[in-house]
């Protein structure tokens, strides 16, 4: 900043005055400058501190209403349903059902209303009942047992099939799995549960259980890891994570991560999980040496993290765009006018992919629309932020200024969606995918060791593969556990969108 000295009473009279003197001018200059200069600052200083409390407590949203000033409230939309109904309608329940018939009155009969038409079937009525129960019940089987007085031998009566010939059987692993690693519900609140409603599960005791179910199971994961990548559109991203034995391993690489990857094939999405030292990079490096040698190089959806991307197999890369439109956001109360400008401009782009999933457009047709539709935004917002450059309008060091520079350097990825068909957008995908991952560290804090974290992964990648797919995971996990033989044989028949017709024969 510039030396100016203390403003004098003599030189405010002066400019009160308008009789100032030409050493007065170069003061107020200076003054100026420095009011320039700080005023640059503290926009800089309050867009840091927004972002670094959004990183500790986290964003409730990014929508333009919450994160442009005096944005006017989006207008709900009012409709004609009727109170009362439920959010969920009886087709959502997979449960069983119980049809319950007229005592009196049958199918034929003449009506006891006008005592002269006959009753015909109709429409049943639908009225849902919903109970509470701990997450795993119990049952005490007692076996009678007569024993002969003369010569001692004891006769026990022989269990029921239903009972089964475990204590914990494959509904119990695949329960304890979908609520640790698919709800995030830690081992020890599970026990806490079970112990208030009389059935104890201990916490070591869970882990024994998800463990055996693991073993079954491990087949089907590495087979959707195969078909994951063949897929034409691959998404990846990494968070932190913590693992206990790892903490003081004297490695080159302490760092560990666990990599999501959610690969697109046709209308098939799978999502597959990887924790430990490895990067994204790496662990895609990974996937794609299971890919096909015939196929072409998948679209690689990812941040412009350069560790995100494979050194060894050729990608058609694609950046996010939601996270280039992020850096406005975090700065949208500092530089308000050209945050909204961009995140506008932006928001026409996605409202018009919103637009081709609606007429659930083909890829070919996609791409057409968003060259005539959203190219002429992209080369508006384009052209817009170098003026800002040129004519010197925008401090390429300011938080702004970054933000410029990050879409201009990674323009061409940005915008592969205008080039090649069926390109993405952003991540948000593989981001969704992440949360899962999210949930438990926030719940379970970290991973006691590498072998835990594998067992981790495998869940989480069969069970959010099977929500991607609508497919009850629970089901699906019992299903492997009853069959493991065949999974074993045959994996790539045991999958989440196929393993019906594999039990459907079994059963006959």
């Amino acid at each position: 900043m510039t030396e100016i000295g203390d403003l004098t009473p003599e030189l405010r009279r002066r400019l009160v005055a308008n009789t100032l003197k030409d050493e007065d001018c170069v003061v107020l200059t200076a003054v100026m400058d420095n009011y320039a200069v700080l005023e640059r600052a503290v926009k800089e200083k309050s867009g840091k501190i927004a972002k670094l409390l959004k990183m500790i407590f986290g964003a409730k949203t990014e929508k333009s209403q919450k994160a442009l000033p005096d944005q006017p409230p989006k207008p709900k939309e009012t409709t004609d349903k009727p109170k009362g109904h439920g959010r969920n309608g009886a087709s959502s329940y997979n449960t069983r059902k119980v049809t319950v018939s007229h005592t009196m009155l049958r199918r034929g009969d003449t009506c006891p209303g006008c005592e002269k038409g006959k009753l015909y079937p109709t429409p049943a009525g639908i009225n849902i009942r919903i109970t509470g129960n701990a997450p795993l019940d119990a049952c005490i089987w007692e076996q009678e047992k007569l024993r002969c007085n003369l010569c001692g031998e004891v006769f026990t009566a022989k269990l029921p099939d239903e009972a089964g010939s475990k204590k914990y059987d494959a509904s119990a692993g695949a329960m304890i799995a979908i609520l640790k690693y698919g709800s995030g519900l830690p081992f020890n609140r599970l026990e806490e549960v079970q112990e208030s409603m009389g059935i104890p599960l201990p916490a070591s005791t869970q882990w024994d259980i998800v463990e055996k179910a693991a073993g079954p199971a491990h087949p089907a994961y590495k087979e959707l890891t195969r078909q994951a990548a063949q897929g034409k559109i691959i998404h990846n991203d990494d968070t932190t994570m913590k693992i206990l034995s790892s903490v003081n391993e004297n490695k080159e690489r302490r760092g560990i991560f666990t990599t999501g990857i959610l690969s697109v094939a046709d209308e098939r999405k799978i999502a597959v999980f990887f924790t430990g030292h490895k990067h994204a990079g790496e662990n895609i490096t990974d996937l794609l040496k299971e890919r096909h040698a015939g196929l072409d190089p998948p679209i690689q959806m990812c941040d412009a993290l350069s560790r995100n991307t494979s050194k060894e197999f050729e990608t058609i890369l694609a950046n996010c765009m939601a996270h280039a439109r992020r850096n406005f956001v975090d700065i949208a109360e500092s530089f308000p006018d050209e945050c909204r400008h961009v995140i506008e401009i932006l928001g026409n782009v996605y409202k018009n992919d919103e637009t081709t999933q609606e007429e659930k457009m083909t890829s070919r047709r996609r791409l057409i629309y968003h060259q005539s539709e959203s190219g002429p935004f992209m080369d508006k917002l384009h052209g817009w932020m170098n003026i800002q450059f040129h004519e010197k309008k925008t401090e390429p060091n300011s938080g702004l200024g970054k933000a410029f520079s990050y879409m201009l350097k990674h323009w061409e990825p940005l915008t592969l969606f205008l080039r090649v068909e069926g390109a993405p957008l952003d991540n948000n995908l593989c981001e969704q995918a992440l949360k899962k991952v999210i949930l438990h560290r926030k719940n379970s804090m970290f991973y006691k060791t590498l072998h835990g974290a594998y067992i981790g992964d495998l869940f989480m990648s069969i069970i959010h593969t099977c929500r991607l797919s609508h497919i009850n995971p629970f089901e699906y996990l019992v299903a492997l556990q009853k069959h493991s033989h065949e999974v074993f044989r045959n994996p790539q028949k045991w999958l989440p969108w196929n393993y019906k017709t594999e039990v459907a024969v079994l059963s006959l």
